[in-house]
């Protein structure tokens, strides 16, 4: 009875699922995914023990231990033994259920980690490849973000301001900034250049210090660019101190002239070259003595300026200094971008007698930028846009959408039985079969369409301005690409692919929305025979009820009393202390049984009935939380806001009479407000947002990053605290864009002294991620999920007391 009624269900998961006999461990069915994993099949696995396909002695420990009936759950990376004999890396999760009142069996779930083990693999290997780069120029580098924080520096850094070795290997920045400026003989001016710098991100620098020890430093710092805004700040220094020296002792400095690796040339007082060094002559590919007499305008210049040559001789004339990126042309006539330092010299009467310029080759540090870049927004493999690329530019094209009525759609492709490329012919040769599909896809498109690589053999393409028919074209034509033979060396094949279609705004209006639509539609054409395409349809979700229908019971839901809060903690990550509470919104229906948030709330928003709730919402919360403040325990309770409760011209008095009947302490509520809300008539919601802040209140950003994400509002708004959305968390640590966007987060919270909790955090790597970035607080299944007063009050007890 078991396996047949759960044989369909197991049947459509992606995951590899045993079904394991409880009492004698022997496995009852499998998938079809279970048999691919260890490459048996069905007959040879259903009967098995489940312990004969395990590799490792701590998995058969387990279950022997769940034969003698002392464990019934299990989640862990494990090995399992493969028809060749090789072992086989799995998440697992073993979980005993009960499909019958009185039979139960355990469930096994796998996901084949080998492809994540490779790829983080070859991450590594480019990493190496990028500090090795950084490790290689002749400067001292510093990088920093734009809050400060220090993302990195190479090893002559730390030794031009001798930093201690302990220093190089614990991170602790303000340690590192404090050892700094202890090393300058100027501290005051040091600092404030700094404030000035950090005040300024497009601004370019150019700064000698001179430190204790008697060493002179040029400093030049310049903004990190990507994709044309400043992401942060690179700092190079380098040691002058024996080129101050040579300016009083001539015979030094001609040999320091003669024998510098860096490009050096010499003008009159009319900008012509007089002489040039030996790295000049070899940068330039030029034979001794040709530049000379030469106005240095001719062998400088600027594509993009062509003005740029005068503009710069009058701030000389000006300033006595000028310091910035030209190109120079080369023997070949080909063009090299330089960094150059120009600087005018005069007689003791004030007049011009020459100017040195200073410049050297940048090809390598551009380079080396380009790929920093590449390997943020691009997939390594394809060169295709990431999912983080992919992110950005639907945001905005979603909002422009939005904005004038338009209409988007997203394709989810996934290549039918790539499985078996990789199987038969090894990851390299499928490599290069995703390789020459993404070059296929990119074909089909249009310039203003983005195609991204999720990972594997799955692409997402994000289309703007399209309608129904636009899109069913473009899906015969991928169709048709894909059903050409492939050519790899002397192979000649075929595969298809599989492609499920959402379309904006019927299907969802972001984007995680539209590709888990499009998602949801491209597996119903696995299931139907691959290689063709679908539109999702609401029906595809068979659990959905009617909007008409859930309305009526959301309303009657109100009137029987139906609706509870529970109490989800918010944990320190420094000492597990509890720091709050989220107040979560739960129905259990006599009819619908448990009504899953996701699908009423939406729906009250659409109908306006999120206002009745919301009020609710607040009152049952502030109910709650005074009973814990006046037995002494008091935990602030935040509660979620939608824009259209916030917008209610009564709101801030609703919540002020709240309160004050109650009686509870204004800072033990808060008000989670999303990133929607802040944008939408900006100054009546700054006049709104103050008026609470004046309650005593606490106003923090919900799921922050995954709306607007203006940086404007932060600094304008009284607000104190920021969550990390839990799409940004789930991929912790191992996925490189929610690193670098979390990361990103945390930094800049920590410079605008804004508190930080991150959602959805359900394993031990990923709070140990998010606590070594420095972030304040958590809360999610790792700790407990929304609980029942009562319940939330046992877990109070247990927890170490709070320190704040």
């Amino acid at each position: 009875m078991t396996r047949d009624v759960w044989r369909p269900l197991i049947e459509g998961l992606l995951e590899s699922v045993w079904l394991v006999d409880p009492v004698d461990l022997r496995i009852l069915a499998v998938n079809q995914a279970a048999c691919d994993l260890l490459g048996l099949e069905r007959q040879a696995m259903v009967g098995k023990p489940a312990i004969e396909l395990t590799a490792t002695p701590e998995d058969q420990f387990f279950w022997e231990d769940v034969a003698a009936g002392l464990t019934e759950s299990i989640h862990s990376e494990t090995l399992l033994r493969g028809a060749d004999g090789m072992a086989v890396a799995v998440e697992r999760r073993v979980s005993l259920v009960w499909p019958e009142t009185d039979r139960s069996v355990y469930l096994v779930g796998m996901r084949d980690l080998r492809q994540q083990h490779d790829t983080e693999n070859e991450l590594e290997q480019l990493l190496a490849e990028l500090r090795a780069t950084l490790e290689s120029t002749a400067d001292g580098i510093l990088v920093s973000d734009l809050s400060g924080a220090i993302r990195n520096y190479n090893r002559h850094f730390s030794e031009l301001w001798a930093v201690p070795e302990a220093r190089l290997h614990q991170r602790d920045d303000a340690a590192l900034y404090a050892h700094l400026a202890s090393q300058v003989s100027d501290v005051q001016r040091y600092r404030q250049r700094l404030l000035e710098i950090a005040d300024n991100p497009l601004l370019e620098t150019y700064d000698v210090l001179v430190l204790t020890s008697g060493r002179v430093l040029e400093r030049v710092t310049r903004p990190l660019y990507s994709r044309g805004q400043p992401t942060g700040r690179v700092a190079s220094f380098r040691d002058i101190t024996q080129s101050l020296a040579a300016q009083s002792q001539l015979k030094l400095a001609a040999k320091v002239f003669e024998s510098s690796l860096e490009a050096i040339f010499i003008t009159n007082p009319d900008f012509e070259i007089v002489a040039v060094n030996p790295a000049c002559e070899c940068l330039m590919q030029c034979a001794p003595g040709k530049l000379l007499g030469v106005p240095a305008q001719d062998v400088f210049y600027d594509p993009q300026d062509p003005e740029l040559m005068a503009a710069m001789a009058a701030t000389l004339l000006e300033q006595g200094f000028w310091r910035g990126q030209l190109w120079v042309r080369q023997q070949d006539l080909s063009a090299c971008a330089v960094q150059m330092s120009w600087v005018l010299l005069r007689d003791d009467a004030g007049q011009v007698t020459h100017s040195i310029g200073f410049f050297r080759d940048l090809t390598e540090e551009n380079a080396a930028q380009k790929r920093i870049e590449q390997l943020a927004y691009n997939d390594v493999l394809t060169g295709l846009p990431n999912r983080l690329m992919l992110s950005q530019r639907a945001e905005f094209a979603l909002r422009v959408a939005e904005r004038n009525a338009g209409e988007c759609g997203v394709f989810f492709i996934d290549l039918d039985r790539f499985k078996n490329i990789n199987d038969s012919m090894g990851h390299t040769f499928g490599d290069r079969v995703l390789v020459e599909v993404a070059q296929r896809l990119m074909r089909c498109l249009r310039d203003t369409d983005t195609l991204c690589r999720l990972g594997g053999d799955e692409f997402v393409i994000f289309l703007q301005d399209i309608d129904a028919r636009g899109a069913e074209v473009l899906a015969q034509r991928i169709l048709a690409s894909m059903g050409h033979a492939l050519q790899i060396d002397d192979m000649q094949f075929s595969i298809g692919c599989s492609i499920g279609v959402a379309l904006y705004p019927e299907d969802g209006k972001t984007l995680d929305a539209l590709i888990k639509c499009a998602d949801t539609a491209m597996y119903l054409v696995k299931a139907r025979g691959r290689n063709s395409f679908r539109f999702y349809q609401p029906q595809m979700n068979v659990n959905l009820l009617s909007h008409l229908k859930m309305d009526h019971a959301m309303r009657l839901a109100m009137d029987k009393g139906l609706f509870r809060l529970h109490y989800q903690p918010q944990i320190s990550l420094a000492n597990g202390s509890l720091q709050g509470a989220e107040a979560l919104l739960r129905w259990t229906d006599d009819e619908l049984g448990v009504v899953s948030p996701g699908l009423f709330i939406p729906l009250a928003e659409a109908s306006g009935f999120i206002t009745t709730l919301g009020t609710w919402v607040l009152e049952e919360a502030v109910r709650q939380a005074t009973l814990w403040q006046n037995r002494g325990t008091p935990v602030t309770v935040s509660i979620n806001v939608s824009a259209l409760q916030f917008q209610q011209p009564d709101f801030v008095e609703t919540v002020a009479a709240v309160i004050n009947i109650a009686g509870l302490q204004p800072q033990l509520l808060e008000l989670e407000l999303t990133e929607s809300i802040l944008i939408q008539d900006a100054n009546e919601t700054l006049s709104r947002l103050h008026a609470l802040s004046q309650l005593g209140v606490a106003l923090s950003i919900d799921d922050f990053g995954t709306g607007y994400s203006s940086l404007a509002y932060l600094k304008r708004f009284p607000i104190s605290k920021l969550k990390i959305d839990r799409s940004f968390v789930t991929g912790l640590p191992d996925d490189e864009s929610d690193r670098a966007i979390v990361s990103a987060t945390v930094g800049m919270a920590r410079g605008l002294k804004l508190k930080v909790v991150a959602e959805g955090v359900e394993t031990t790597a990923q709070r140990d991620y998010l606590a070594s970035l420095g972030c304040a607080s958590f809360q999610g299944f790792l700790c407990a999920p929304g609980l029942a007063a009562d319940k939330f009050e046992e877990l109070i007890a247990s927890l170490p007391p709070s320190t704040a």
